[in-house]
């Protein structure tokens, strides 16, 4: 268990992020270090290789007015001034001899270079180089200038200063990266940690989903950043899956409900048959009866299929063009006789002329379930009416109305779920299922219901479909 815990602290999204940035932040320093340290030291070779050509100068000046005699002393001068150990000064032939030169003692390692002096025979004003000293750990710049057609000029300069600035800067320059880096490191490990937070949480939540707790949600802290986008939408997906596996529990329920009732009146019929008939025909009209009872079964379980599969997409309607008016024309025609028996009255409020584009068959359905309810839920000497407005050039409505029993406050979210039927139509054949199919459609084809209803006044079911 102590070996897993190291594993899966290094395989974290977190300690990669610090990781990352650690060393983000670690290679930019030390590109900026060499950076710096390339300019410094080529500051401090541009400001030495100016002091020996200024001294190059001025001995040729020097030569020019006085002679090499002078020459000779002031190089003397000009070494014990700036210290024996600092500045060396010869004067050579064109051959490499020297003429004079100040205290050599302690650069007696130090030659004469005799590519430098060809170098300048050849045409060059002067020669800079740099040499280390692998016994004193140090390193000289030398210059070899003409100074006169006879008489050419070494000068050394220790870097030694230089090289003390140098280092002071580098073991500066280390520590502090030490400091920072642990301090980058720090900083990183805290913004991945926040960074990552968000994630975590989602993680809790989706492992206490896991063990049955539908009602987590991931908390929003309301930065709007990422995180909180990705909350949002994993929030929105639970909402989602909880209302589908609520939908599907209840409809499980239902179905057992529904599929209880039939069931047991098939059995029960053949069950008094078998025990009580004598003629063929008991034996028919039982037959008869399980027949009736398992079409309204199947019709159920057809209606349910189709509410599933519009739903989800499966069938996507057939876009056809179809003439609204007449479609609704046919459909009154229909129910009137249904409408006239019972005692109603069915009026069409219907323009000349309205199309659309849609599955007829689906919006068939449709309409024949919202008008089948009206008739079915209004009593005798009560009004049906189905309008259709003047066409609009976005979308159409067809308003069913009744004069029925309507339906009350409470139950009215809940009229367009499976299998969901008031109280006060419990009394009334059918399944609960033809508000629910037919708000599926709707929504197939872009549109949706509404309802308006009060209890005793009647109902107004309106169906908005777009053109096209």
């Amino acid at each position: 268990m102590s070996l897993r815990k190291p594993s899966r602290f290094r395989s974290s999204l977190s300690f990669r992020l610090t990781l990352w940035y650690a060393g983000i932040f670690a290679v930019s320093s030390f590109v900026a270090f060499f950076l710096f340290y390339a300019l410094i030291t080529s500051v401090i070779r541009e400001r030495t290789d100016q002091e020996l050509l200024s001294q190059a100068a001025r001995f040729s000046a020097l030569l020019r007015e006085r002679g090499i005699t002078a020459v000779e002393n002031f190089a003397l001068l000009e070494a014990q001034a700036a210290g024996e150990k600092k500045v060396f000064i010869r004067l050579l032939y064109p051959t490499g001899e020297a003429v004079s030169s100040s205290n050599m003692a302690y650069w007696k390692d130090i030659a004469v270079r005799k590519a430098a002096i060809a170098q300048l025979l050849g045409g060059s004003s002067q020669v800079l180089e740099t040499i280390s000293l692998e016994a004193r750990h140090d390193q000289v710049r030398i210059l070899y200038a003409m100074i006169s057609p006879g008489v050419i000029l070494q000068v050394g300069q220790s870097m030694e200063n230089y090289a003390r600035i140098i280092d002071a800067f580098r073991g500066i320059f280390l520590t502090t990266m030490a400091l920072l880096i642990g301090l980058a490191t720090g900083v990183g490990w805290f913004m991945a940690r926040r960074a990552v937070s968000g994630v975590e949480a989602i993680t809790r939540t989706a492992r206490g989903i896991s063990g049955g707790t539908l009602e987590m949600r991931v908390p929003v802290k309301d930065r709007g950043d990422e995180i909180d986008q990705l909350a949002l939408t994993f929030n929105q997906m639970l909402d989602r899956i909880q209302t589908l596996v609520t939908e599907i529990r209840q409809m499980g329920d239902n179905i057992a409900h529904d599929l209880k009732s039939p069931l047991t009146r098939i059995r029960g019929i053949a069950e008094i048959t078998l025990t009580m008939g004598e003629s063929l025909s008991e034996y028919q009209a039982m037959a008869a009866s399980a027949i009736e009872e398992c079409d309204r079964l199947l019709d159920m379980i057809n209606t349910m299929l189709m509410i599933s599969k519009t739903k989800a997409g499966v069938d996507q309607p057939v876009r056809e063009r179809i003439e609204l008016a007449g479609m609704v024309r046919d459909a009154c025609a229909l129910f009137g006789t249904m409408a006239e028996d019972k005692g109603l009255t069915l009026v069409c409020d219907i323009p000349v002329a309205c199309e659309i584009l849609g599955d007829i068959r689906s919006i068939q359905r449709m309409l024949s379930n919202l008008l089948d309810n009206a008739i079915k839920y209004t009593a005798s000497g009560g009004i049906v009416r189905v309008r259709v407005p003047e066409c609009t050039d976005n979308s159409h409505a067809i308003t069913v109305t009744d004069t029925g029993i309507g339906i009350s406050a409470e139950d009215l979210p809940h009229i367009f779920e499976r299998f969901y039927r008031c109280d006060r139509s419990r009394s009334q054949a059918g399944t609960g299922l033809g508000l629910s199919l037919a708000r599926a459609i709707a929504r197939a084809h872009g549109g949706d219901i509404t309802v308006e209803s009060r209890p005793g006044q009647g109902s107004a079911f309106t169906v908005t479909l777009p053109r096209s």
